[in-house]
């Protein structure tokens, strides 16, 4: 069953589909439906599945989620809701997206949901018809909807391949979310690319319209922009609460707020981040790219002053882990005899690390260009992105070629099947890697 061809040369359902859905939504879900029943079962299906959705279902076969069985994890309680709420970044977006999404997802019949980054649902409105038909689908406040809980949707989906998915009708994976139509939107931090949650609006089939994904996405990218808007307010609030201090300093010395983004610098040239320990405190600490450094609080953040010329002990920070495991989060963790420290990463700068670890020889520009987009012309994209990877991670990499030091140890940890490998991407050398990498 888990061998069905995803990439099937017959006549793709994305345009076909599409265009009778918009027409008629029941003909299209029966359509949907044959296509989905064959290829589960193996056999030849009339029409291949899109391949945003044979890639997911070829993830739901390999993680074991049961097509024919609606499985439903635990809610979250009531208390750990509103602790997520308090929490997550979302919060602050939350008008934006009630202003665009909610007043129409209810006048057509629609629900808007909004989820963290781990497919926990936060925040449910619209519809109170569809509120209780999503009641019945377990789509409540403090579901689970991550792919590998309840398959293939229009939360979980688009957290995983990080772009906009419309999941109609029969493309969702377990065959009792196959009357509901989802259009979901990741939503990700604009500074460096992290997923914070995912915004879907969801319905019965027969109320969804073909735009209601470029909707959700557009709405989504406005929330992206007032996240943005209020970053840059918070560095200019905090450039001016440190102003006086730096005033009255000499040498080199750096403010940043509470998850390293520069406010501003005095003595040293800018750079828009550093990498903070995980539990940064007052008092002298190493790091990585300045040595070390005297750190004083601030109102909203630190001021770090580099302290003379006093070198690192050699082992200081000498072990590089790249961890690629998760469909949703890659992180680089440097650690030595002075600690450790751990970087999210965005999705171009987990596709561009695992290259530079598998390739300890080094790639020159236009050969990751051509690694990562198939056209070796476009190295000012690449030296672009590695210019700010080695914002946090500089003092381990090298360039001409482009590679780790020789002298760090560096680990890849990588998902148990090969076809799980970064599902995001859609660079030539990562999906080749995904077909030649021995299983685990």
């Amino acid at each position: 069953m888990a061998n069905w061809p995803l990439h099937a040369t017959r006549l793709a359902a994305t345009d076909a589909v599409t265009r009778l859905a918009a027409s008629d939504a029941a003909r299209a879900a029966r359509v949907l439906s044959e296509v989905r029943d064959a290829a589960l079962s193996g056999q030849r299906a009339p029409l291949a599945p899109r391949p945003v959705i044979g890639e997911s279902w070829g993830r739901m076969l390999r993680s074991g989620v049961d097509p024919e069985h609606d499985f439903r994890s635990g809610l979250l309680t009531a208390e750990e809701v509103r602790r997520r709420r308090a929490e997550s970044p979302l919060r602050h977006v939350l008008p934006v997206l009630r202003e665009g999404l909610v007043k129409a997802a209810d006048a057509a019949h629609h629900i808007m949901v909004v989820a963290d980054a781990d497919g926990r649902v936060l925040w449910r409105e619209g519809s109170a018809a569809v509120l209780r038909k999503a009641d019945a689908l377990g789509f409540l406040l403090g579901a689970d909807w991550r792919e590998t809980t309840v398959g293939t949707n229009g939360v979980g989906t688009p957290a995983v391949v990080r772009r906009p998915v419309q999941v109609f009708a029969a493309e969702h994976f377990v065959r009792s979310h196959t009357t509901w139509t989802c259009a979901g939107a990741p939503i990700t931090d604009p500074r460096d690319g992290r997923l914070i949650g995912v915004v879907d609006v969801s319905g019965p089939l027969e109320t969804m319209h073909p735009a209601t994904l470029a909707w959700v996405d557009s709405v989504a990218k406005l929330a992206e922009a007032r996240l943005r808007e209020r970053h840059v307010t918070a560095l200019e609030r905090l450039r001016a609460v440190a102003a006086p201090a730096l005033a009255r300093l000499g040498g080199r010395a750096l403010v940043v707020d509470r998850e390293g983004w520069t406010a501003a610098v005095t003595g040293m040239p800018y750079t828009s981040r550093i990498a903070l320990p995980a539990s940064l405190s007052a008092g002298r600490r190493p790091f990585p790219a300045l040595g070390m450094c005297a750190v004083e609080p601030l109102e909203g953040g630190w001021l770090v002053r580099v302290a003379g010329d006093e070198p690192l002990p050699r082992d200081a920070f000498t072990r590089v882990e790249l961890d690629v495991t998760r469909p949703r989060r890659w992180t680089v963790t440097v650690s030595g005899s002075l600690g450790s420290w751990t970087h999210e990463l965005s999705p171009r700068h987990a596709e561009l690390l695992y290259l530079l670890a598998v390739h300890r020889a080094g790639r020159s520009a236009a050969e990751l260009a051509e690694d990562v987009f198939g056209d070796a012309a476009r190295t000012v994209t690449v030296r672009a992105e590695l210019s700010r990877v080695r914002r946090y991670l500089g003092g381990f990499l090298e360039h001409r070629p482009y590679r780790f030091c020789e002298d760090v140890d560096v680990t890849v940890l990588r998902p148990r099947d090969p076809r799980d490998l970064l599902p995001h991407s859609t660079a030539p050398a990562v999906a080749r890697a995904r077909v030649t990498a021995p299983a685990r």
